[in-house]
C-alpha cells in the first residue's frame, strides 16, 4: 500500500509532463501544415539536381 503513495505523485508528475509537452508543440506550430510536411517528406528536395562531371567520368 506504501508503494501507491509513490506511484501515484509519479504519475501524476509524468502527465504533467506529457501534458507539458504537448501544449508547448501547439505554442511552437508543430501542427500547423500537416498536410505539407506529409507531401514534402515525399517529394525531392532539388527538382532539378545538378550532376557533377567529375564523379560521371570516374564512374565510366
Amino acid at each position: 500500500m506504501t508503494i501507491l503513495a509513490l506511484l501515484i505523485p509519479i504519475s501524476l508528475f509524468l502527465g504533467l509532463c506529457g501534458l507539458g509537452a504537448f501544449l508547448w508543440t501547439l505554442r511552437s506550430g508543430q501542427y500547423r501544415d500537416i498536410e505539407g510536411d506529409a507531401q514534402r517528406i515525399l517529394l525531392p528536395d532539388d527538382p532539378d539536381p545538378v550532376i557533377d562531371d567529375r564523379n560521371r567520368s570516374s564512374r565510366s
